[in-house]
C-alpha cells in the first residue's frame, strides 16, 4: 500500500508541476503514469548516489543544493521517458522540482499512509 501512495503523490505532484510550469510537458497521461514510475525509480537509485558525492555542497549551502539535485533528477526523468519533456534547467527543472517538493509534502501530511512511524510516535500515536 506505502508503493502505491508513494507512487500517486509521485503522480499527482508531476501533474501539478506540468500544469505550472510551461516547460515541462507530456503527451499523454499515460506517459506521465511512467514519468511519475521513473521519477520515483530516479529517486531511489540515483539520487541518494548524488547526494553523496555532492554533500560538501550540500552542507555549504545548508540544503539550498538538495533543490538543484532534485532539478537534476527531474531532467533525468524527462531524458529516460520518452513523452515527458522537461525543456531547461533553470526555469522548466528547478521550479518545477520546488513545486514537487511543496505538493508532496503537502500530500505526505494530509494522508495517513505517508505518515512515518517515528512521526506517529512524536505525535502521541500508536505503531502498527
Amino acid at each position: 500500500m506505502h508503493v502505491l501512495v508513494w507512487w500517486a503523490t509521485n503522480f499527482a505532484a508531476l501533474w501539478v508541476a506540468a500544469r505550472l510550469v510551461d516547460g515541462i510537458t507530456y503527451g499523454s497521461i499515460w506517459w506521465l503514469v511512467v514519468a511519475a514510475l521513473v521519477f520515483g525509480a530516479v529517486n531511489l537509485l540515483v539520487r541518494p548516489l548524488v547526494v553523496l558525492l555532492a554533500l560538501p555542497a550540500v552542507i555549504l549551502s545548508l540544503g539550498v543544493a538538495l533543490l538543484l539535485i532534485n532539478a537534476l533528477m527531474l531532467l533525468l526523468t524527462g531524458a529516460l521517458v520518452p513523452d515527458f519533456d522537461v525543456r531547461d534547467f533553470f526555469w522548466a527543472a528547478v521550479l518545477g522540482a520546488l513545486i514537487i517538493w511543496v505538493v508532496n509534502m503537502v500530500l505526505h501530511a494530509v494522508l495517513p499512509e505517508g505518515e512515518s512511524g517515528w512521526r506517529r510516535a512524536l505525535a502521541g500515536g500508536r505503531f502498527r
